[in-house]
Parts: C-alpha cells; sequence; structure tokens
C-alpha cells in the first residue's frame, strides 16, 4: 500500500482538492479568466515564432495546463507557450523538417514527447541539481541574446518580407537585403502595433489610475492590451481587405479541440532531436523553477523542484499527446496569475477550459490577423527580457561571472542558440575549476583581546615564530591539492625556526583522495622538517571520512577543536600576552 505521504508527494492535487471551497473557486476563476485573455494572443503569437501553425499554440495552452494542475507544487504558476522555448523549438525543429510541412509539426509534437520523459525522468530520480550548471549570469545572459534574436527572428513580418536565419547578424543581413521588398500597409500596421503594446505596457495603467481605477484592476487592463490590438487590427484588415494589398494574416483556422492520440515515432528523426529535447528541458525548468519559488516566497509557500520536474514533464507528454509543442512556466502570466488572486493549481485547469472555449468558438473570428500583429506582440514582450546593463553590473562585481555572460551573448548572437548555451555552461565551469583551483588562503594570527583570528595582511594580530597558521578557504580535491603542498612547503622553507604548522579548516567542507593523499605527503614531509603538522576546526563529515583514513593515526600533531585551543596548547604565553591586550614579540605581520 502507498502512504498517503506517497501518494500526495506525487499527486500534489491531493494536498489542496479535499479542502476546496466556494471562495476558492471564485478567486480561482477570476484569474483564469485574465490569463485567459492574456494567454490566447501569446499562444497564437509564440506559435508563430516557433514556425507552427496558429491553433498549435491553443492546443499546447489546455492539456498541458491541466496536468501541472493535477501534478504540480506551485500555486501560482501558469504553463504554456513561452518565447525562448519556442525559439529553441523552430530551431532545433527547422534541422529535420521543413517549416509548413506536416513532418514540421510532427517532429515539434515528438521534440514535446521527449522534453516531457526527460523531465519526468530527471524528477523520479531526483535529478534537479543539474539545472545548476547553468549559472545565473549564463541564463541571464541567454536570454538577453534571445529576445535579440527573437525580437529580430519577427521584423520580417512587420515589413512584409522573408528573412531567415539561425543568428542575429545572418538575420540582420537578410533583413537588409530585403528592405526594398517592404510592404508599406504591412509596416504601418507592425509600428502602430508597436507603439500601442509600448504604450499600453507603460502609460495604460497610470491613465487607468488617474481616473479613479483601483492600481490592481489598472494593471490587470494593461495585461490585455494585445487583445485590443489584435481585434483592432483583425477589424482594420477585413474592413480595408488589407490582405489583397499583400498583407499577411493567419487565415482560416479550423475551430476544434486538440486531437488526442499517440504519434507515430521515427527512430531517425528520435535520435536527432534528443539532444534539442535535453537542453529544452532545462532551459525550460531553470525558467519555470525561479518563477514558481520567486512567487512562492510571497505567500510562504513551499515548491518542491524534484516534483516539479515530474510536473513539467507531465505538462510536455500532455502537450505532446495533444497535437502541442514544448511548454513551461511563463513570468509575465504566471505574475498575472498570482496578482489576479489565483490560490490553487485549479486555476489553470480553468484557464485550459477558456483556451478550449475559444479553440472552438473564437478562431473563425482570427481569419484576417495579421502576422504583423503577433509579431509585435512577440517583440514587445521578449524586449523586456533584454538587460544589457546587466552585463557590465555583473563585470563589475565578478570579472569571472560577468566573463561567462558576455561569452553566452556573443556565442548565442553569433553562433545559434544551442551552441551559446554550451559555450556559457563550458566556460562557468571551466571558471569555477580555475577559481577553485588557486583558493583563498591567509597566514592567520590572533586579534588580541580576543579569540579570533583573521589574515596578518589585513588586520593588526599576534603571532609567533613558532607557528604558523594557514587557513585555507576552499575544498580540497584534486585540483588544489598540489598547490597547497607547494605554499605549505615554501612557508617551511622560508621560517627556519618554525616548529608547529596548523592547517585551519573553517571553510573546508571536503576533502577528496587526492587531497588526502596530499595532507599525507605534507605530514611526512614536515615530519623529516622537524615540524609538527597539526589540524584545527575541521567540519564533522570531513572529520567523519578522515577516520576513515591513516592520516589521523599517522598524524604528528593533533586535531583540535579551535584555532584558539591550538595555540593555547602550542603557545599559551602569546595567547595569554594577547588575553591582555599585550602585544609580544611577533613574525612578520
Amino acid at each position: 500500500m502507498v502512504s498517503r505521504a506517497r501518494r500526495r508527494q506525487y499527486l500534489p492535487i491531493l494536498s489542496w482538492i479535499g479542502g476546496y471551497r466556494g471562495d476558492t473557486f471564485a478567486k480561482d476563476a477570476l484569474a483564469a479568466v485574465i490569463v485567459t485573455i492574456m494567454l490566447i494572443p501569446q499562444s497564437l503569437a509564440y506559435a508563430l515564432l516557433a514556425g507552427l501553425p496558429p491553433q498549435v499554440g491553443l492546443y499546447a495552452s489546455i492539456l498541458p495546463l491541466v496536468a501541472y494542475a493535477v501534478f504540480g507544487t506551485s500555486r501560482s504558476l501558469a504553463v504554456g507557450p513561452v518565447a525562448v522555448v519556442s525559439l529553441l523549438t523552430a530551431t532545433a525543429v527547422g534541422q529535420v523538417a521543413e517549416q509548413g510541412t506536416a513532418g514540421y509539426l510532427a517532429a515539434a509534437i515528438l521534440l514535446a514527447l521527449l522534453s516531457g520523459a526527460f523531465l519526468t525522468a530527471m524528477g523520479l530520480f531526483r535529478l534537479g541539481f543539474v539545472a545548476n550548471f547553468l549559472s545565473h549570469p549564463v541564463i541571464s545572459g541567454f536570454i538577453t541574446a534571445s529576445g535579440l534574436i527573437i525580437a529580430a527572428s519577427q521584423v520580417k513580418h512587420i515589413l512584409g518580407v522573408e528573412a531567415h536565419g539561425e543568428t542575429l547578424f545572418r538575420l540582420v543581413s537578410a533583413l537588409f537585403h530585403q528592405l526594398a521588398d517592404t510592404n508599406i500597409p504591412t509596416l504601418m500596421i507592425g509600428v502602430m502595433a508597436i507603439a500601442f503594446l509600448f504604450w499600453v505596457r507603460r502609460g495604460l495603467a497610470p491613465c487607468l489610475k488617474k481616473v479613479g481605477m483601483k492600481a490592481t484592476t489598472a494593471s490587470m487592463l494593461a495585461k490585455a492590451g494585445p487583445v485590443l490590438a489584435i481585434v483592432v487590427t483583425i477589424a482594420l484588415t477585413a474592413i480595408f481587405r488589407l490582405d489583397q494589398q499583400g498583407v499577411a494574416i493567419v487565415g482560416d483556422i479550423e475551430g476544434s479541440l486538440p486531437p488526442v492520440a499517440v504519434p507515430s515515432v521515427d527512430l531517425n528523426l528520435l535520435r536527432s532531436l534528443v539532444g534539442p529535447a535535453i537542453l529544452i528541458s532545462i532551459i525550460g525548468f531553470v525558467e519555470s523553477i525561479s518563477v514558481a519559488q520567486t512567487l512562492a516566497a510571497k505567500r510562504r509557500q513551499r515548491i518542491d523542484p524534484d516534483q516539479e520536474l515530474i510536473a513539467l514533464g507531465a505538462a510536455n507528454i500532455a502537450s505532446g499527446l495533444s497535437s502541442g509543442y514544448p511548454v513551461t512556466g511563463g513570468f509575465a502570466r504566471s505574475a498575472v496569475n498570482f496578482d489576479a488572486g489565483a490560490e490553487t493549481p485549479a486555476a489553470g485547469a480553468y484557464t485550459a477550459l477558456g483556451i478550449s472555449l475559444a479553440a472552438l468558438y473564437l478562431t473563425p473570428l482570427l481569419t484576417f490577423l495579421p502576422k504583423a500583429t503577433l509579431a509585435a506582440t512577440i517583440i514587445v514582450a521578449v524586449l523586456s527580457l533584454v538587460d544589457i546593463r546587466a552585463v557590465g553590473e555583473t563585470m563589475r562585481y565578478s570579472k569571472a561571472d560577468g566573463a561567462s555572460m558576455l561569452a553566452t551573448i556573443i556565442f548565442t548572437l553569433g553562433f545559434g542558440i544551442e551552441t551559446g548555451v554550451v559555450a556559457g555552461v563550458l566556460l562557468s565551469l571551466s571558471l569555477y575549476l580555475l577559481k577553485t583551483s588557486r583558493p583563498h588562503m591567509a597566514i592567520v594570527g590572533l586579534v588580541p583581546g580576543t579569540e579570533h583570528f583573521r589574515n596578518v595582511d589585513r588586520h593588526d594580530v599576534v603571532t609567533d615564530d613558532k607557528v604558523i597558521t594557514l587557513r585555507v578557504d576552499e575544498s580540497l580535491y584534486f585540483a588544489n591539492a598540489r598547490g597547497l603542498e607547494d605554499i605549505v612547503y615554501d612557508l617551511v622553507a622560508d621560517n627556519p625556526t618554525l616548529e608547529h604548522f596548523v592547517l585551519m579548516c573553517p571553510a573546508v567542507n571536503s576533502i577528496d583522495a587526492s587531497a588526502l593523499e596530499s595532507l599525507e605527503a605534507m605530514n611526512a614531509r614536515l615530519k623529516d622538517s622537524g615540524v609538527t603538522f597539526h589540524l584545527s576546526e575541521v567540519k564533522g563529515p570531513v572529520m567523519d571520512r578522515l577516520k576513515r583514513s591513516h592520516l589521523l593515526a599517522d598524524l604528528t600533531g593533533e586535531v583540535f577543536l579551535s584555532q584558539f585551543a591550538a595555540l593555547s596548547t602550542l603557545t599559551p604565553a602569546l595567547v595569554d600576552g594577547a588575553r591582555d591586550g599585550a602585544h609580544p614579540q611577533a613574525a612578520a605581520r
């Protein structure tokens, strides 16, 4: 029998469905209405970005939301198509099928299923930590570069021309060569839509508040700006038959619910999409979990990252089984869902109902929707993700992190999405290895009148010629063990009166086999030099592992609980003098 706790762990819906009340339903339903209004144009636009028919965006916003409501732990996260995942989908699928063909849609569906399977497997094996290999600077740089590429990729719809390319430079070059073919009516619609959407984003809410509307209501109406842009441009295109003047429109969309079926699997196609599916899964999970944790913290709720992997996996599998493409949690719609008062994941299920009604009854009204309007929606949405200033701020704080962020941006813009992410991750890992292979170390002394030890180069401390204490501010492992040996041997050689050497380990969280071998070598070599080797402030888990080795048995000195205890034993006169505030003769500070 599976325990109730275990059932609730894998089916979080059981933790809230039993106490579901009418007032909770009212809040969830209101949030669902608002998110539905926002999600309809987003779903259509992001399907366009992914190179898919518009209705596929609606399909990807129905069953995935229901699946997440059952398996998700966030009360506010709203899943569905998002810009970055849509771009990754277009990049991956475009390499194996031609856009507009049945094979293209089949590949997108298979990509969703693969992403879902990978995410679910990661959750079941509790591998959420894998996403930690994407550092924040890498993610920030990737999102900034992706935002620029996405915006550039939509300019062709604003101009009414054909332009393709996987990198920013190829897109800009293609657009430049097509400028002479710009369709003026399309350009006017696109520019007006962009201007209107930017104004709605920043100016509508303040205007509504000036006339007495509540701030929350004004903000919600501002989020619905794309809907008004769609209604107006559809009306203009239909009335003046702008489609006959070269304005590209969505065209006829069959009003139907998504067909639910298990797609046929081509093994060659499967092998081609495994790599992109893994990348999409990790990028989507990082974006989703960061949003979920941010919103959960505001209500003091808890998010289970491993269960979130399972929930996102279920959402993607549901998307693949219902003719959709990869999905994840979106920041903008999740924030709207939260602000609208959603209490439970049921709000997502109600949103799915709203999208279903839209897919059934509203699609015939979208025939004259200009693709330029959808492109404008995407451009305005993704440009808010671009943060060039963050590069300078990160660089000032940490040159290593700034370098990884800048490299991610450059490689993504110049060589494509996948290359950019891989380059950012590899550079982050390389910089981490470089940093930890040269850990910060300091010779420390006793601060007079205290039991604290500080760097002799930074503080007024007391030391003794016969004792050197070296504090290591990093775990010891194969990459830095030999460097530690060299430093210790140099200190011993430069101090002929040295009798005791203390390795202070308050920041050492682990010691691997290579570092253990180095410690054993240092112990033997110091013994031959007539110097006693001691350890201090060794953490419990590290001490547990050392007890399973020969080091402690062969150690020439002692393992002290604290550095103060070490100095009290080795040089009691110095400690007594420091306690009285005296400064006895010391080694060079």
